[in-house]
């Protein structure tokens, strides 16, 4: 009775995330896994770390790669490639897939003098027309879960082997990882993992079983670290590897190949792991699925009925999360200006693809048990990296910073024509089938998307939440919820609408800040998501959009033109509104109350160097501040760690309501609330004149001369 055991590690840490986060996982994971594994040589393992990740172990912890090195001599570890920057595979163009993945493998033989085989696939997102760009970037394997080869029809008993597959002639190998070892390790005791080993090696005495799964797991996870090394379980399981070496053969995947034959061939569906494939799910259906799963849980027919069971398709998080559309509609704009013809140097481009692939990092692009979307800093991250890319496409194809341009195509992918305004200092992005809203607005010199928002929206362990709260959480809950913070309950509020800016509204007049902070307010118009009329035109150093719809306003019929400005060389976005066929008066109901929505993101709350100011008033509280004020004519927000200054500035003063966009998310450590942005919202009652009309002209200035003077005293130090 014999079989063979790999062992497999993916270690990551995306793009953007915190240095306190990497040192953590550092401490407490991947440095004292190591510290124990160097203590059983005749246990090999195989090792992918991301490239995100990899990039930080080089420049920081040296020593640590020194150490990897060795165990890579002496054959110990075998190490892993994959794309660059953990991007989902599906999600990006196939020039960049093998780019990424091509470009790791590179930089992984050259700082380790090996030979890289195969490769992690991110999430496990698979599609079978990822093979062909697998093989040709040269790997010869990767792994996915079993659940992906259970979905393609085979049994239990089949999955102790890997199988070959194809695509367009090219060939992978592609080896399944075991869930039913996914939760053995670490969370069960040692000796249950023998047990099954012994279990499989009586009916299947050449099998391959794979534990692949996160590196985190081993001490970065919630209590891990305790429970693997304090607790001492990670020494037990790997002295209980040890004794039972007589008939266990340790391997890595390329060793495995080398030494055994494939099972047979296979062709795998569209899928992830079990656990995404469910969070790909709309909420209410990710509801009906898991009380599907209760129904069944003591249905004999459970694990026959269960294995035609799947959730979701990953493609859809774009469809769940519009804002990941945005992203998704951003990047491939970017990497397609990458790949037309240019006068670029050789060395420029690559610098501008590597910037490209760290932002294709897949964790913000989706959610599942941990933050990933929800997290603003994952999500500027990848904004930040793609404007980074695009200025330096600009530097070498624009002659001088004296120019601006208009771009009008499908740029969110929708099936309909958005318009980009473009010069050498920003780029705002409008779109007129969304209520004619401003959604991305690119500040160049800081690299910034002041409209990375992100809606507050239902998710489903939302009503876990509420359940847990009442009565002590002791009735009602299908799962127990950590919550970071107290009161998340009463701050479960939904968005009818993407928080953007240039937003248009009609309210009661007597509508409230509280009532607009709470998502109580009573909308009067058609315009928030209405689609508008679109107008382009360029004249010499200045590009206009003019935007225009007529609707209900309480009752009455108004057209609304609001027209976009944009100059060559200008910080300023100059925004002209002109409301036509106003009532002289509403009656008893009084005048309307009309209200243009901004929302600034990525300029972080709860923070004394992050604050608003208006007339007269240099600091107005922190940007998580609600307030109502009367009679303004100019609003900023300031950050001064961004070095950047936004200011508002209204030809007729008016009320300004701010308030804070908070979402309830969950990440690993438990359930908290993110301030996602900072709502600034001018209103007025109208008084229109005697032919109906009302106007009003704002100047939206992205003012980065803080983050100039500083970066200049950085170069002079």
């Amino acid at each position: 009775m014999a079989l063979r055991f790999v062992f497999a590690l993916h270690n990551h840490q995306p793009v953007g995330n915190f240095d306190s986060v990497f040192e953590r996982a550092y401490c407490d994971g991947y440095r004292p896994f190591l510290d124990l594994f160097e203590q059983y040589p005749e246990i090999p393992f195989s090792l992918h770390t991301s490239g995100c990740l990899m990039e930080w172990l080089v420049e920081r912890k040296p020593e640590y790669v020194e150490r990897l090195r060795g165990l890579v001599a002496r054959g110990q570890v075998e190490i892993m490639g994959g794309g660059f920057y953990e991007p989902i595979l599906p999600m990006i163009p196939a020039h960049d897939r093998v780019g990424q993945i091509r470009t790791y493998r590179d930089y992984l033989e050259n700082l380790f003098a090996t030979k890289v085989r195969g490769m992690w696939v991110p999430e496990r997102v698979w599609e079978q027309n990822l093979v062909a760009d697998i093989a040709a970037a040269g790997m010869e394997y990767t792994v996915l879960d079993d659940f992906h080869f259970k979905q393609a029809g085979l049994e239990e008993r089949q999955l102790f082997g890997y199988y070959v597959t194809e695509d367009e002639g090219r060939l992978l190998r592609i080896f399944p990882g075991s869930e039913r070892m996914r939760y053995l390790v670490p969370f069960r005791n040692p000796e249950e993992t023998i047990a099954y080993f012994g279990e499989v090696a009586s009916q299947n005495p050449d099998a391959i079983i794979v534990f692949a799964d996160d590196g985190e797991k081993f001490g970065s996870w919630p209590e891990t670290h305790r429970h693997c090394y304090q607790d001492g379980w990670l020494r037990r399981f790997l002295d209980a590897l040890r004794y039972a070496g007589g008939w266990v053969r340790f391997c890595t995947f390329a060793q495995a190949l080398d030494q055994t034959r494939p099972a047979g061939k296979v062709y795998l569906p569209d899928c992830s792991y079990r656990e995404m494939t469910e969070w790909a799910l709309p909420v209410e259906k990710l509801i009906t699925y898991r009380r599907l799963l209760r129904d069944l849980e003591h249905d004999p027919r459970k694990q026959e009925i269960q294995r035609f069971l799947r959730g979701g398709y990953w493609r859809n998080f774009k469809v769940k999360y519009p804002e990941t559309q945005e992203m998704y509609g951003r990047m491939l704009e970017v990497s397609q200006r990458l790949q037309e013809p240019n006068e670029m140097p050789e060395k420029s481009l690559s610098r501008a693809r590597q910037e490209l692939y760290r932002a294709q990092c897949n964790c913000a692009w989706w959610h599942g048990a941990f933050g990933g979307l929800y997290l603003p800093h994952l999500r500027n991250a990848v904004y930040q990296h793609l404007i980074a890319a695009e200025n330096m496409f600009l530097e070498h194809t624009r002659q001088d910073e004296c120019w601006v341009e208009l771009d009008r195509t499908d740029l969110n992918l929708d099936g309909a024509p958005e318009v980009c305004l473009r010069n050498s200092k920003m780029a705002a992005y409008l779109n007129p089938q969304s209520g004619g809203s401003l959604y991305e607005l690119d500040v160049r010199g800081v690299r910034h998307n002041l409209l990375a928002t992100l809606a507050r929206r239902p998710e489903v362990y939302h009503e876990a939440i509420r359940q847990q709260t009442q009565i002590g959480g002791s009735q009602g809950s299908q799962e127990r919820v950590v919550f970071k913070q107290a009161g998340l309950d009463r701050l479960l509020q939904y968005d009818a609408y993407l928080r953007k800016s240039l937003i248009d509204h009609f309210y009661e007049a007597q509508v409230t800040l509280e009532q607009l902070a709470g998502c109580q307010e009573i909308e009067l118009g058609d315009f928030v998501t209405g689609e508008y009329e679109q107008r382009v035109e360029k004249n010499g150093n200045e590009v206009r959009v003019t935007q225009q719809r007529s609707g209900q306003a309480a009752g009455c019929s108004v057209r609304v033109s609001k027209e976009i400005c944009l100059r060559a060389t200008a910080d300023v976005v100059e925004i002209a509104y002109r409301l036509e066929n106003l009532p002289r008066s509403r009656g008893p109901q009084g005048l309307l109350h009309f209200a243009i929505e901004f929302n600034f993101a990525g300029m972080a709350a709860g923070a004394d160097d992050r604050y608003f100011y208006y007339d007269g008033q240099q600091r107005a509280g922190q940007l998580q501040t609600q307030q109502s004020l009367a009679n303004i004519s100019l609003i900023g927000l300031v950050d001064e760690w961004l070095g950047l200054d936004v200011s508002l500035t209204l030809s007729r003063p008016g009320g300004i309501w701010t308030f804070p966009v908070q979402t309830v998310s969950q990440s690993e450590g438990g359930c908290e609330l993110v301030h996602q942005s900072s709502a600034v919202i001018p209103h007025w009652l109208i008084e229109p004149d005697g032919t109906g009309r009302w106007e009003v002209h704002l100047s939206l200035r992205l003012d980065i001369s803080r983050a100039e003077k500083q970066a200049k005293t950085s170069a002079n130090m």
